[in-house]
């Protein structure tokens, strides 16, 4: 997988350990393309419990069930996300398998608060689209927080394993203006 990561850019000292960054990692045509299937999809305001986020959301292959606090098959992956899919894969590196996708949009003013991935998933990307965002991470160093901003680019790419993944939370405050992105999720590898 070494091999595979030095496709991405160089990381600074200060990023947190297993983020990894690429810009311009799709072009702006299929950007664009990638916007409208997007935006076709039937998203839906995404449920935790109870409460209803603002952000709209659609998974393929699984979907996270807060109620019942498990993972749920989702539909299949759609066909035209598997060359993205592909292209995800191969930056991952050897015996990288996306399992899990999940479409987003984002309207203006509209952010993610501070969390981390379920545990049943293990590396995480993020194919930025449209505008950019401020990807904050932060973790608990004493009594106060050790903080890391990330500035995603659209048509960028993002890679979190590792600390990245496991101890460092990450959110999004409110974007400037709408913003789509597209998650690829690998699965844990159970005990």
């Amino acid at each position: 997988m070494s091999d595979q990561l030095a496709l991405f850019a160089a990381s600074p000292s200060h990023m947190p350990e297993g983020l990894h960054y690429m810009e311009d990692f799709i072009s702006s045509a299929t950007e664009q393309e990638l916007i409208a299937q997007v935006a076709a999809l039937p998203l839906r305001p995404f449920q935790f419990g109870i409460y209803e986020g603002k952000r709209r959301v659609v998974s393929f292959g699984f979907n996270y069930d807060y109620t019942k606090q498990r993972l749920e098959d989702a539909e299949q992956i759609p066909p035209w996300l598997l060359p993205i899919v592909a292209q995800v894969e191969a930056h991952g590196g050897e015996g990288t398998r996306i399992a899990q996708v999940g479409c987003i949009e984002y309207g203006t003013g509209v952010g993610i608060g501070w969390h981390r991935d379920k545990p049943q998933f293990d590396r995480i990307f993020g194919l930025s689209l449209r505008s950019p965002c401020k990807f904050r991470f932060r973790k608990p160093n004493g009594s106060k927080w050790q903080r890391f901003t990330l500035d995603a680019a659209p048509r960028s790419l993002y890679m979190m394993s590792g600390e990245s993944r496991q101890v460092w939370e990450h959110s999004i405050p409110g974007v400037e203006a709408p913003r789509y992105s597209i998650m690829f999720r690998t699965m844990a590898k159970r005990p």
